[in-house]
């Protein structure tokens, strides 16, 4: 039975063998074919993975890694961030039991914007705001293996954010042989899925092979009302080239989700400071949700007919995308001694959030245009007195291009050189054309498109101008040099590993639509702009070239009388902001005689500010267009760690110690008098993690994880100009200080059963430390009966149930500075259970 379930340690120098497994939890192929040998540790013989949940380890940082074995055994259709969950230092709240609505993720501290994923050696990442979309990433079962990388990168990771550490994805490669399997699935919430794939084997005069895989699942959300879609396509080829490692593959991935959204409970602080919610009120008690009836609105002609519903209707909350990429890897070697990998990558997005709407006068000025009357009758009452709902989409569409390439120099046995070159070119448009909703049916409307005027009915004034909620176009580019020296010293007891990397990053804006000065609100519009504007009722002429707009304003009452003050808006422009820094990184391991290791690890990361950050703009008292943020976010990590690893037991144990540098958040700004993104200050982050996966026996195997997290925030920062925030000392939100997991599996026969529970600690919401959610524990568990056992080789049936307590907890968090601050949860998942039947062919 061992030799089935797991990969065996070489005795010797047989490190072709291993290659195309070990070194595939590396992010790209050029750190692939760098770490080759790292897989191997002199004379130890045994597993090197037990159960897939844990794999020996030997590279000189904190790193932890799955496989397909046990990816396989979790819930069908399942994001490969949950599965991940069992990770030290990681952890993921997922917003829905079969992964479609996403989640949240916490590395060390850092959230999912600040942790570089990669897919095959390609970022995944949002170029323009590094967010991660999980219920987007590859079918789980076409994953080979993920990796954790915590507070670390790869010489070459071609990351703008990775201050919190690397998730790398790799799918699996195209088998020799022909062959395939489809897959079906029932569970909980009219859960349907069903999943295919067929592997080509070798064919052709070159032995080229390939597979091909399609997938298509839907289920309703586990509360409220509405469903979650999705389907996925993904193919990859691969062709070999002689027998020494060197290939050529091309890989294709496309993803649709149509996801309704959910709603989570607002959060609150009691009296006696105890937590509450209205989850605690609302009718639907812990399945309080959007709004399930829309009163229909009247179009009668002559009246001012208004649509009095909100914006929480769940027929009009819709999160659509449409993702897919294509993905090259390849080595040659060029002559003995020198490898070349060139691995090149395109992207396209179209994605919004599908839930904007507002409420827009038929005779409002964004309508009417240059047009001192008039208006446009938006439900064709036959009058401009109506308010109409509307949608206003947020679209982002990206077009990305990638190479992540390495020039690979072993000078001989124990000593080598790498010169990487990666690029990461991204076309980001963001467009917010209106669109209309269908009323047809009044009391259940729907929005035409769910892309909006994008590719669907627009709203045009009176100028024949389409409305939009914005319209910019951005260009993230990436240009990157990375050199890595690895060493083999004292009868290779120790390995030093040595790297820097040289990232240089410009950003181009053009904004088309006007910029509220100092804040990331816009007006679109084909207005008048004026030159001058009221200010506390005088007109002034505006300084810098800044406009106003009839009516766009506040009024205040001084003395009893109520004065007018204009909002001033910065016209479309386009500008530049240019990074770059040196980035190194530094490791060494020191191996024991015996199954003992130590290592110790140093790198340095950054995070650029977001896109939406540099959209925020102001004059500076010289007359320059300039954003409020000035530095991106910065970190330093230092780790060391112990590993032990033998046949039959792999454990591991490490601190670490990570400054955090120029924090970006939302503060106040004493010199402008407003509220924008800026540096902030810093944060100090410490803690230990500890894994350990061990087989007694063949048919029994354990595994347990533990983390530790602490934070501190530096500094305190101001929210206005009379209230300092006390922030200094505090915690960062969301981030447990404990978790822990413990799993067990057991196979006899035919038949094999696993649980696994986790423990999350309990966890802020606000930045000052004055409201938290309280701590929670979710068990897992499934069972697999394999036909295999009778002939019918890869044919199985199995059972999983995710939360099987039923535990009430809360999971993704909106978090803010203070419990007075608009604070909301996303509700875990309840009990869940799931059945899917596996035939191989």
């Amino acid at each position: 039975m061992i030799n089935r379930k797991r990969l065996f340690w070489a005795t010797t120098a047989i490190v072709g063998t291993l290659a195309g497994a070990g070194a595939a939890s590396a992010q790209s192929t050029g750190t692939q074919a760098t770490e080759v040998d790292e897989i191997v540790v002199t004379g130890a013989r045994g597993p090197r993975t037990i159960d897939g949940a844990i794999v020996a380890e030997n590279v000189g940082k904190s790193r932890s890694t799955i496989t397909q074995e046990y990816i396989a055994t979790q819930a069908a259709g399942q994001s490969i961030n949950e599965i991940l969950n069992l990770v030290p230092g990681m952890n993921f709240t997922n917003n829905d039991p079969y992964g479609s609505s996403g989640g949240n993720i916490r590395l060390h501290g850092f959230d999912g914007n600040r942790i570089a994923q990669t897919f095959d050696g390609m970022p995944l990442n949002d170029s323009g705001n590094y967010a991660l979309y999980t219920n987007q990433q590859l079918d789980s079962e076409l994953i080979d293996r993920a990796t954790v990388n915590t507070g670390t990168t790869d010489a070459d990771s071609p990351s703008a954010s990775a201050t919190g550490g690397t998730i790398n994805i790799s799918s699996i490669t195209p088998t020799e042989e022909f062959g395939g399997w489809v897959k079906g699935s029932l569970g909980d919430f009219n859960y349907k899925r069903v999943m295919g794939l067929v592997n080509t084997g070798a064919v052709g005069p070159w032995g080229t092979r390939a597979w091909l895989a399609y997938s298509d699942q839907s289920y309703d959300k586990f509360k409220g009302i509405g469903d979650l879609g999705k389907i996925q396509y993904n193919a990859k080829i691969y062709q070999p080239i002689r027998d020494n490692g060197d290939f050529v593959s091309l890989a294709a991935h496309w993803n649709r989700n149509r996801n309704n959204n959910y709603n989570g409970p607002n959060l609150f602080r009691n009296a006696d400071g105890s937590l509450g919610s209205t989850a605690d009120t609302s009718p639907f008690g812990w399945n309080v949700d959007f709004v399930p009836t829309y009163t229909a609105p009247t179009f009668r002609n002559g009246l001012a007919d208004v649509d009095s519903n909100g914006t929480s209707y769940w027929g009009l909350r819709v999160n659509p995308s449409d993702t897919g990429n294509l993905r090259g890897q390849s080595r040659f070697t060029l002559a003995e001694g020198l490898i070349f990998t060139f691995d090149p990558s395109f992207q396209y997005v179209l994605a919004n959030g599908g839930s904007q709407q507002t409420v827009l006068a038929e005779n409002d000025a964004l309508l009417r245009g240059t047009n001192a009357t008039g208006g446009v009758d938006l439900n064709g009452d036959g009058d401009l007195l109506d308010k109409v709902r509307v949608m206003t989409p947020s679209n982002t569409h990206t077009q990305r291009y990638g190479i992540n390439s390495s020039l690979i120099w072993n000078l001989n046995e124990d000593h080598s050189l790498r010169l990487a070159y990666t690029l990461d070119h991204a076309r980001h448009r963001q467009t917010g054309a209106y669109g209309t909703i269908d009323f047809s049916n009044p009391t259940e409307p729907r929005f035409t498109n769910y892309f909006g005027g994008r590719n669907g009915p627009t709203i045009t004034n009176l100028n024949g101008y389409d409305l939009r909620a914005r319209d910019r176009l951005s260009y993230a580019i990436l240009n990157q040099v990375a050199f890595e020296y690895r060493g083999k010293f004292m009868d290779d007891h120790l390995r030093l590993n040595l790297g820097v990397r040289a990232p240089f990053f410009k950003r181009e804006m053009n904004q088309y639509c006007y910029s509220q000065s100092g804040s990331s609100s816009v007006r679109c519009t084909s207005e008048t702009a004026s030159t001058t504007g009221l200010v506390n009722g005088v007109s002034t002429p505006l300084a810098n070239g800044m406009v106003s707009f009839a009516g766009v304003g506040t009024t205040r009452t001084v003395d009893g009388v109520p004065v007018f003050t204009s909002t001033q808006f910065i016209k479309p422009y386009s500008r530049e902001k240019t990074f770059d820094d040196i980035l190194p990184n530094l490791n060494a391991t020191w191996r024991f005689d015996g199954a003992s290791s130590v290592y110790f690890s140093y790198a340095e990361s950054l995070t650029l500010p977001r896109t939406d950050n540099l959209y925020t703009v102001l004059y500076n008292a010289d007359g320059e267009l300039i954003s409020p943020i000035l530095d991106p976010e910065t970190s330093k990590t230092y780790d060391a760690g112990y590993r032990y690893q033998t046949g039959t037991l792999i454990a591991s144990a490490n601190i670490w110690y990570t400054q955090f540098q120029n924090r970006i958040l939302s503060a106040y700004d004493p010199e402008t008098n407003i509220s924008t993104d800026r540096n902030v200050g810093d944060v100090d982050m410490m803690g230990f993690d500890a894994q350990l996966g061990y087989s007694p026996i063949e048919s029994l195997s354990f595994y347990a994880s533990a983390s530790y997290n602490d934070s501190e925030i530096q500094d305190d920062y101001r929210r206005s100009s009379s209230s300092v925030i006390p922030v200094g000392g505090k915690s960062l939100v969301e981030t447990p200080d404990w978790t822990f997991v413990l799993s067990a599996k057991y196979e006899t026969g035919p038949l094999s059963a696993g649980i696994q529970a986790k423990y999350v600690g309990e966890r802020w919401l606000t930045d000052v430390n004055d409201l938290a959610v309280p701590s929670y524990t979710v068990v897992n568990a499934d069972a697999r009966f394999a036909l295999g056992y009778f002939g019918f080789e890869g044919t199985d049936i199995q059972i999983n149930v995710t939360n099987l307590l039923d535990e009430e907890y809360f999971g993704s968090l909106g978090t803010g500075l203070d419990a007075n601050s608009s604070l909301y949860a996303n509700q875990g998942p309840p009990r869940t259970i799931q059945a899917s039947v596996r035939y191989a062919f």
